[in-house]
């Protein structure tokens, strides 16, 4: 009897620390709430109207006709020919596709390659003189995009500085083609996200206990394995998160591939603006831009797992 009534006492004495718990967490979800909304009507609302208009029949002048229809997304992969309605792939939409999953990899490559060494130099400085470092890394989002791609236009024109200092140093005869290219976008996209790679890779490695890499080189490890099996496995969360952050803008970038393109190489952003413009397709541009959400979040959630099982096999 004793015991019983003793637990009873322990259970009530429990209760009121679990309601109190309770209260907390319906205090900070309606803290949220705002917030949520907000979220819901500026993000998911959007995603809606542009899915739901993906299913809906083009308009002879632009916008839409309010019937059901599955030829926007039939045309994000598929062209029916105009004279005997044969079908047949649609070559410049697969083409744009692979061209813009390509160059979003290689910018996101490029960019950890020059972010890394960037942010390790920055981490290794004395504490005082961090902040000047990353000062000097967010000095180009005090410009706006479009500048700063036309920056990298005069950079690499054909009378550019690039080939004038090249073709005065006498290392060639006439200016390279450099403009219009995909290498063009590629460089434009990794100069204006590199900070984004730069600044998540400098908040792991300012947490790094560099002890450990002294210690490595104490054990006769050199700098590649010091590199390859104590600094990169620290560090990898901000390289997940840096690669994040830079392939999903450049998968959907519009403005560098428009003006280092030229018009001619196309990305996926370029297209969609093209079917709600000249094209005068809206569910194709809608079916483009699911599609383009869609491959994000596969490409994200392929590369969340594989991170997740190099952790489970390292322990």
């Amino acid at each position: 009897m004793e015991g019983s009534r003793a637990g009873h006492q322990d259970l009530k004495a429990v209760q009121p620390a679990v309601l109190e718990e309770r209260r907390a967490t319906r205090g900070k979800f309606l803290l949220t709430v705002p917030a949520l909304v907000v979220l819901f009507f500026c993000a998911l609302g959007p995603l809606g109207i542009m899915l739901f208009y993906s299913f809906l029949t083009a308009g002879d002048f632009g916008g839409v006709v309010w019937r059901f229809s599955l030829d926007g997304w039939f045309n994000v992969f598929f062209a029916r020919d105009i004279f005997d309605d044969t079908v047949s792939i649609a070559d410049a939409h697969v083409s744009i596709f692979w061209r813009s999953l390509r160059l979003s990899v290689l910018t996101t490559l490029l960019a950890l390659v020059l972010g890394f060494p960037t942010a390790y130099f920055i981490a290794t400085r004395p504490a005082g003189s961090r902040n000047f470092w990353l000062f000097l890394v967010t000095i180009p989002f005090w410009t706006n995009l479009l500048i700063r791609t036309f920056a990298i236009m005069e950079l690499i024109r054909a009378q550019g500085v690039l080939n004038t200092a090249l073709m005065a140093l006498g290392l060639i005869d006439e200016p390279l083609r450099l403009i219009f290219t995909d290498f063009a976008i590629m460089l434009g996209m990794t100069y204006v996200y590199l900070p984004l790679m730069v600044l998540p890779l400098y908040a792991s490695m300012e947490k790094l206990d560099f002890r450990l890499v002294e210690a490595g080189y104490d054990l006769y490890a050199n700098r590649l394995r010091v590199l390859w099996r104590i600094i990169i496995p620290l560090v990898k969360p901000g390289i997940v998160a840096g690669s994040i952050l830079v392939f999903i803008p450049s998968l959907g970038a519009y403005v560098t591939p428009r003006v280092l393109g030229g018009g001619k190489n196309l990305m996926l952003g370029n297209l969609i603006e093209l079917q709600f413009g000249q094209g005068r397709n809206w569910p194709l541009g809608a079916a483009l831009s699911i599609t383009l959400l869609a491959i994000v979040m596969v490409a994200l959630i392929i590369y969340v797992r594989s991170v997740q099982k190099s952790d489970l096999r390292h322990g």
